[in-house]
């Protein structure tokens, strides 16, 4: 039986999950492979002379980051529901861009939303977050960037729990928790 449930957590996710704009029956994996075919310009090109304080070269983000990271990142993807290393984290600790390590999220506010993703209801702090209008898949949403260095993080929906109402619904490969340090 526990397989079964996680092969019906993941049929949710896929007409439910972080984009529940996606029409129901669709497969989240035709949305995904979608997004990997259609023409970006990566973060890192589309805001070389921005005012983001840290700026690298296609090549630099390359050598730093993992591939799915620098996917996800750079290139704005979207792993799979159900499969990132957080999405059912609870450790206490911090959150942070894993392209520049500013601190995102506390694990204070990340909440289950059920959608297969880690999703949070606030930032740690409004200036931590940016947000772009992202009309990619034929819909429009806001996706979350880091305003330091420009980082994909996912995208933020208006179906979350108060105080804000907010889903911040992340990719883990986007982020790195640092534990919280306890007296022992």
């Amino acid at each position: 039986m526990p397989g079964l449930k996680l092969v019906i957590l993941v049929m949710i996710a896929a007409v439910f999950g972080c984009e529940r704009a996606t029409e129901p029956g669709a497969d989240h994996s035709a949305a995904t492979e979608t997004e990997k075919t259609r023409e970006l310009m990566t973060v890192n090109e589309s805001t070389a002379n921005s005012e983001f304080e840290v700026v690298k070269s296609d090549e630099e983000w390359r050598k730093q980051l993992t591939p799915e990271q620098y996917h996800i990142t750079r290139e704005k993807g979207t792993e799979p529901a159900f499969t990132g290393k957080y999405w059912d984290t609870t450790e206490d600790g911090v959150y942070v861009c894993a392209c520049c390590g500013q601190p995102l999220y506390s694990s204070e506010t990340k909440f289950d939303s059920g959608c297969g993703w880690p999703s949070y209801y606030q930032a740690i702090d409004s200036g931590a977050i940016v947000t772009a209008v992202d009309t990619s898949l034929g819909r429009v949403r806001t996706e979350l960037m880091c305003s330091k260095c420009g980082a994909h993080l996912g995208h933020v929906f208006d179906d979350g729990p108060l105080p804000t109402g907010k889903r911040h619904c992340i990719n883990s490969a986007s982020i790195e928790l640092v534990p919280e340090k306890h007296d022992e």
